[in-house]
């Protein structure tokens, strides 16, 4: 009879989980036809049958945290889907086991709304082993807790009953935090595995929370990094939870190094550049090396706001200077002796009598002056090209443009000024746009003024091609250089390039319809990274700039081979950015190696930097050939190029090539038969994460 009872329990307890199942089915299928579930995730290509079994997704929620009197803390937890469908945390009635960790830790008070580090009550002892270069290092971490229980309530309800017991003295009116890192494995079923990073703050005697950690935000971490994800596969991808770990209380011991939230980022952001010349070296599991002096942050470092922007206490970093935060960066300075300190020796309490939040001048002793990005200046005069008019463009013409240049405050500037050894006015012919294959560059020297601050110039180089057709472009780049001075002292001075953002003119040759070069990938999407992409001494920083120049008939490089290599937007750019990935490296007209570059991303996530589904294949008929004199043959084809300059080996180069015909003196490439979206193994598809 028990068993009986027991089977049907277990039976009535499968019902209720096939129909909410049933349920997360119909809305998963409901939400895949409105396209809010990405292409390039995983779960865009299951079956419903697999939806309704599978149950993609996780989600912890804290629903209650108490501490009872043996000061050992319960938590309520509840495991749900995508769908807000209940999760078994065991991974009998859904699939996917579930692996939790809980983190709590405690805010000390702070003075003057000063920003306090978090101490964490969980923590764990590590001692150093003999192939370590500190053996025998004993330590205190911040961590997880161990040694807890667990308890099912039902519905993927359950309770977590601490391991750890709370100090006797445990202050009740402080900020108590408590972080959670869960992940449930999917791979097993053909996806991938799920993480959930809830943190609850709360003050045990039941006031209101007043004070909080929160200087920098998950997002401001994934405008590079998409997603942030550390230690491995443990689940940790949110900054509420790295800061509940990374405390001044977690020291490396093989290396002695800390690893203190706001000292480990600045270290590993400043990389190569430390000024110490000392690299940042942490020891991670089994006694693994992460050796960061290899690190080249993809912007200036100064822009602070990259990383602070968007948190509650998003002038923490200005507002609070310490030793631990600005040594981190300065680390040749020894604030103990006052070595490399223009003020001498210095305390922490001392910091803020010199380095005030903001100062009268740019470049001076306040944080915000001492870090003032040099493109940014308020002394810079930011010209600004607009193009009125372009006439005279028939094959064989020399076009005539009529344009103003204005500074920030909208008074004219002569374009004599961006003449000789200081400045730079130049135009590029490109064409036609379905894809570049012709450009002719020219100097602009001699307008004339035309009044009301415009000025007229016909191109004495630059002719319309007389085969030319449909529709070409014009782009135009110029930039100063200007002296700017230091704290307000005219006798300290450097020079910054103060460039225009280039201007690309269409038009047509023939008097049809004038169709713009296709936009693949947009500039924000670039500056989410590079905050504000400008290449070749500032003069090009827009994308539509960038593809004139780098069109499939760009050559250069000079690899150790001496051979060049294809400079075209989609092949250079795929290379570079998959860096050290590469099989054989990509070299650059300097000799430099791309092959040392560490993608802060994920390259699988196309949509980083593509618009809409322009990654995806078939691509447009009229993209031409790419010269590849590096590649394993040449010219490629375009979809070719694009794919093997990610996929670098002779294999998939094989693959792609044998996929190439050509009839007559035409190449046909049939990568859209398997690669195209509704394929076997669409783009999108074999993409997915």
């Amino acid at each position: 009879m028990r068993i009986t009872t027991k089977v049907a329990k277990m039976g009535i307890l499968l019902l209720l989980f096939f129909a909410a199942a049933a349920l997360a089915v119909a809305a998963l299928v409901e939400e895949n036809e409105g396209r809010s579930i990405k292409a390039l995730q995983k779960e865009s290509y299951i079956s419903e049958a697999e939806a309704s079994y599978i149950r993609p997704g996780l989600n912890i929620t804290i629903v209650d945290i108490t501490i009872p009197a043996d000061r050992k803390p319960v938590v309520t937890v509840k495991y749900t889907d995508n769908l807000g469908q209940p999760l078994d945390r065991l991974g009998v009635l859904t699939p996917g086991a579930i692996s939790s960790s809980f983190i709590l830790a405690y805010l000390p008070a702070s003075q003057a709304g000063e920003v306090t580090d978090y101490v964490a009550y969980t923590t764990r002892s590590v001692t150093t082993p003999a192939n370590s270069p500190n053996p025998g290092v004993k330590t205190i971490q911040a961590g997880a807790d161990s040694g807890g229980t667990w308890t099912e309530v039902g519905g993927g309800v359950y309770t977590y009953k601490f391991g750890t017991t709370l100090p006797a003295n445990y202050n009740t009116a402080l900020t108590h935090t408590l972080g959670i890192y869960g992940r449930r494995d999917l791979r097993e079923w053909g996806l991938s595995f799920y993480v959930s990073n809830p943190t609850k703050n709360w003050v045990p005697n039941g006031s209101s929370v007043t004070q909080i950690h929160d200087i920098a935000t998950t997002a401001a971490c994934n405008q590079c990094h998409d997603p942030l994800a550390l230690h491995g596969e443990t689940g940790r991808r949110e900054m509420p939870i790295c800061v509940l770990c990374h405390t001044p209380q977690t020291i490396d011991p093989d290396t002695g190094n800390t690893v203190d939230m706001k000292v480990m980022t600045h270290k590993i952001h400043m990389g190569d550049s430390l000024p110490s010349g000392e690299p940042y070296i942490i020891y991670g599991n089994q006694q693994s090396v992460h050796d960061y002096s290899h690190v080249v942050f993809p912007q200036d470092i100064r822009n602070c706001d990259t990383c602070h922007a968007g948190s509650k206490q998003t002038n923490a970093w200005k507002l609070f200077p310490s030793i631990e935060a600005c040594g981190s960066c300065h680390d040749n300075v020894d604030f103990a002796t006052g070595a490399n300190h223009a003020a001498g020796p210095a305390t922490n309490s001392q910091c803020a009598w010199c380095h005030q939040p903001e100062g009268q001048y740019e470049y001076d002793a306040s944080v915000a002056g001492a870090h003032t990005v040099p493109y940014k200046s308020k002394q810079l005069e930011y010209p600004k090209l607009t193009v009125i008019s372009l006439t005279n463009t028939a094959p064989g013409q020399s076009p005539t443009v009529q344009f103003k240049i204005t500074d920030k405050n909208g008074n004219a500037m002569d374009p004599a000024r961006f003449g000789g050894t200081l400045g730079r006015f130049s135009a590029n012919l490109a064409g036609p746009t379905t894809d570049y294959t012709t450009r002719i560059t020219e100097t602009i020297s001699g307008a004339t003024s035309v009044g009301g601050g415009a000025y007229s110039y016909t191109f004495k180089t630059i002719k319309i091609p007389a085969t030319a057709k449909e529709s070409w472009a014009m782009q135009f780049e110029g930039r100063l250089t200007a002296t700017i001075v230091r704290g307000g002292d005219p006798e300290d001075t450097f020079t910054q390039r103060d460039a225009m953002d280039n201007v690309v003119k269409y038009f047509s040759v023939d008097g049809s319809t004038v169709v713009p070069r296709r936009t693949v990938v947009s500039l924000a999407s670039c500056n989410n990274c590079h905050e504000k992409l400008q290449l070749h001494g500032s003069n090009r920083n827009t994308i539509e700039s960038c593809v004139v120049c780098h069109n499939p008939t760009l050559t250069a490089g000079s690899n150790p081979a001496g051979t060049s290599d294809s400079f075209s937007m989609q092949y250079m750019v795929h290379k570079i950015h998959t860096g050290e990935e590469l099989e054989n490296g990509y070299w650059h007209g300097t000799g430099t190696d791309y092959g040392e570059v560490l993608y802060p991303g994920d390259r699988r996530n196309c949509g980083a930097c593509h618009v809409g589904t322009t990654y995806t294949v078939p691509l447009p008929l009229t993209n031409v050939a790419i010269a590849t004199p590096k590649n394993f043959w040449s010219p490629t084809m375009p979809i070719a190029a694009a794919c093997i300059s990610c996929h670098d080996g002779v294999a998939t180069a094989a693959h792609a090539f044998i996929n190439t015909a050509v009839f007559g003196s035409t190449q046909v490439e049939s990568c859209a038969v398997c690669h195209k979206e509704s394929a076997a193994h669409g783009v999108s598809e074999v993409h997915a994460r």
